[in-house]
């Protein structure tokens, strides 16, 4: 199996990053979400990799088959992970994709690093650019709601993500986007996850700000999120990331969930190379909320 070594942790034991490369062409490095693991971009890869893109999947430290450390889930240390499989692959002229909590390593990454290395941007369902409701963010998440789902994952961790899973791809009595035994497939991977990753994780990406870091995007980039997503509604992410991103394309799926990248998946490919080589994208428009940056930022 292929692993990529990267920070050590404050004991000084030593993180491994498993990845999968496949194809030739322009790399596109994907970073999957929370709580589940490379795989989520099966159906993404096979399709790319068959149109002559080389296409890079790896699993986020304390996820899948990378190592899992008590700590270092910040995203300091999370952004510094991308970098490594970067610079270790020694990739150019790269189209980073980053899928909700992926999308935040991906700004970090480019925020405390440039963009010499990443030609285009794609948030897909991100958690950009703030998520918690704080003074000067008002119109967001409010505490109680993370509280109350790190309270159930604590509690019952694989009970959490059975009905978290029917959350992420819009599984109710009337619609079933996906089969069953696909839906007990994605419980599965993300039940591999490190038990202190899965919380640790929650509360980085609930609670980091990244308004500075998605200001400093300014490759071109393609916002994508579905208008029925429970996990991560895009009034108080994608519509924002829209306005603070000067060059991007931002397409709305109608009724589609948090996890489109399966039930969306033929529209997500096709706009996804549609992207990367610079053909039209239809763009429906929703104008932003007004969005508050910290008051010591130079803008």
């Amino acid at each position: 199996m292929n692993y990529i070594k990267t920070k050590k942790t404050s004991s000084g034991e030593e993180v491994k990053l498993y990845y999968e490369d496949l194809g030739d062409g322009q790399p596109v490095v994907f970073i999957h979400g929370w709580p589940l693991s490379q795989e989520m971009w099966e159906y993404q890869v096979t399709e790319l990799v068959s149109r002559g893109l080389r296409c890079i999947t790896y699993d986020r430290r304390g996820f899948g088959k990378s190592s899992r450390p008590i700590g270092g889930y910040d995203y300091d240390t999370l952004a510094g992970d991308l970098k490594a499989v970067l610079d270790e692959l020694d990739l150019d002229n790269v189209i980073l994709v980053g899928f909700s909590m992926g999308g935040g390593e991906a700004v970090r990454y480019i925020s405390r690093y440039g963009s010499e290395r990443v030609a285009k941007l794609v948030l897909i369902g991100s958690v950009t650019p703030y998520l918690l409701k704080t003074t000067g963010n008002e119109n967001a998440v409010d505490i109680t709601v993370f509280e109350e789902m790190l309270a159930n994952i604590k509690k019952d961790r694989i009970g959490f993500l059975d009905n978290f899973g029917k959350d992420f791809f819009g599984v109710n009595m009337l619609n079933h986007p996906l089969s069953t035994p696909l839906l007990e497939y994605y419980r599965m991977l993300a039940s591999f996850a490190s038990p202190i990753a899965t919380q640790e994780c929650a509360k980085a990406f609930a609670q980091t700000d990244f308004r500075e870091d998605v200001v400093s995007v300014k490759v071109p980039t393609l916002i994508i999120h579905g208008d029925a997503d429970k996990i991560v509604p895009m009034e108080v992410s994608s519509n924002r990331t829209a306005q603070l991103i000067t060059d991007n394309h931002y397409i709305v799926y109608d009724d589609a969930p948090h996890g489109l990248f399966y039930t969306h998946k033929d529209q997500l490919n096709r706009d996804l190379w549609s992207f990367i080589n610079d053909e039209i994208l239809v763009e429906e428009i929703h104008a932003p909320d007004s969005v508050v940056l910290p008051s010591n930022y130079p803008i």
